[in-house]
């Protein structure tokens, strides 16, 4: 399935190459959607797709989708009624003994999440929550470390989707759970920093369930011509707040009936 774009190729090149360049150089640039056709969501996503495709041109390995603006509110607040989605590589992947580097990442925040591996591809474009179910492998505790290659995060909708949705990096926890050994919707969350609780959620914010969330994105992926395969890893979104990140931070997360997972920062 494929949406027109309201802008011109020479816009969309022109933010692609701004949002590439940021990245390279490790300093956020000004907000894209001021390239693009005011609200022009096809070619926020054309501009992701060009740079998704520069990256694997540059080698870089496709591991699974991200899903953001899985939280009602939120999307209110950015004017839109669904969620986004960005492309997850390999090398975004850190390891919970691992020390992130805060040069990894420009403008780090956290967010607590499910995060499903798939065991079976999902082609078809009319799914339904079975064929979801009967794909799901496992499911892990994860953190994702959004960043936004965008100034300050001044960013509205075309911003953040042509960002790759604002992805940065993720932490798996390393006992993954079977499907129906806990309850994606009624799983309560709990964030620390430091002992200290900041942020807390429940799967039930992320759409209703991050299930919910999971099949969204296997629709839209099947329809556009890049369907989920087994073996990528779905991050579904957030169950809480998201939490700005410092240097040395270390974030403990808790879901119920799922396990713990934690993201550590360099002092750097």
């Amino acid at each position: 399935m494929t949406i027109s774009s309201k802008s011109t190729a020479d816009a969309i090149r022109a933010a692609a190459d701004l949002l590439f360049e940021a990245a390279r150089s490790g300093t956020p640039c000004a907000p894209v959607r001021t390239l693009l056709a005011e609200g022009d969501v096809a070619g926020a996503y054309a501009v992701q797709e060009l740079n998704t495709q520069r990256a694997l041109a540059a080698g870089r390995r496709l591991a699974g989708r991200k899903i953001g603006l899985t939280s009602v509110a939120v999307q209110k607040q950015l004017g839109v009624t669904q969620p986004d989605y960005g492309m997850l590589f390999a090398d975004m992947a850190r390891g919970e003994a691992q020390d992130v580097s805060l040069a990894d990442v420009l403008q780090p925040k956290v967010e607590a999440e499910i995060a499903f591996v798939l065991g079976r591809d999902l082609m078809h474009e009319q799914l339904t929550a079975a064929d979801l179910f009967r794909a799901i492998e496992y499911a892990v505790p994860a953190v994702e470390i959004v960043g936004s290659r965008v100034q300050n995060w001044d960013i509205k909708i075309t911003d953040t989707i042509a960002d790759n949705a604002s992805s940065g990096l993720y932490v798996l926890g390393s006992r993954p759970v079977r499907l129906p050994d806990f309850d994606p919707r009624l799983c309560g969350m709990v964030m620390e920093k430091s002992g200290e609780p900041v942020s807390v959620g429940a799967g039930a914010a992320c759409l209703g369930s991050p299930l919910n969330a999971a099949l969204w994105l296997a629709q839209v992926m099947a329809r556009a011509g890049h369907p989920l395969r087994a073996g990528d890893t779905i991050l579904s979104g957030a169950l809480g707040p998201m939490v700005s990140v410092q240097p040395g931070d270390v974030f403990d997360v808790r879901i119920e009936g799922l396990g713990a997972v934690r993201a550590a920062f360099a002092n750097e």
